[in-house]
């Protein structure tokens, strides 16, 4: 479906929008300056069906996002949210179109159970950790930090599959948060959680 309307609504007064016209395929990231955090230029991405058949997904999608701020995309169901932010993510590659995004940049699946995956709560959030030339200490701040903000500090040593989906959830968050990256691109959130979880 085409998104670009629902960009267009959120974008604010200052930032010029981004007009929709045929793209050449070209390269994945391309370098902008340090006060855009994401630009997407004219993305499509389509599926093959099984009769070989192309479905488009996306539609000369363009959006950009300066650094510094929270966004909400919305829309009904599956107009391509989760599409997009897997693009955005890396996940998925454009079947056209130019996309920067400023790194490191870091993801939160809709279900935390494709993301949590350690036995523990603080093993799981210190997971994507690894990468980086930490301390053990300095892991360790990083771990309570992030479980402090998400309100999941007294499941410090909780085993995984003992907690609600809600709790899954606010884990995965927090591994998200702990890596500290520039850009955070979160899928539906507040899945599995409750009004009074939500405000976390």
């Amino acid at each position: 479906m085409d998104l670009p309307a629902l960009f267009r609504a959120a974008v604010p007064p200052n930032i010029p929008p981004l007009l929709s016209a045929p793209s050449p395929r070209s390269n994945y990231i391309i370098e902008k300056d340090n006060n855009i955090a994401i630009e997407g230029r004219n993305l499509n991405f389509s599926i093959k069906t099984r009769k070989g058949d192309l479905v488009p997904i996306l539609k000369d999608c363009s959006l950009s996002i300066p650094s510094g701020q929270l966004w909400m995309l919305l829309g009904p169901n599956g107009c391509g949210k989760s599409t997009l932010l897997k693009i955005l993510a890396g996940l998925l590659n454009p079947t056209s179109g130019t996309l920067y995004l400023k790194r490191p940049k870091s993801f939160v699946f809709q279900n935390p159970d494709h993301q949590v995956v350690m036995p523990t709560v603080e093993a799981d959030v210190s997971f994507g950790l690894g990468k980086l030339n930490l301390t053990e200490d300095e892991v360790k701040c990083k771990v309570s930090k992030a479980l402090d903000a998400v309100g999941m500090s007294a499941y410090m040593q909780r085993p995984v599959q003992t907690l609600s989906g809600g709790q899954k959830q606010r884990v995965a968050i927090a591994g998200a948060l702990a890596e500290a990256c520039k850009v955070l691109l979160l899928d539906e959130l507040t899945t599995f959680l409750d009004e009074t979880d939500q405000v976390y």
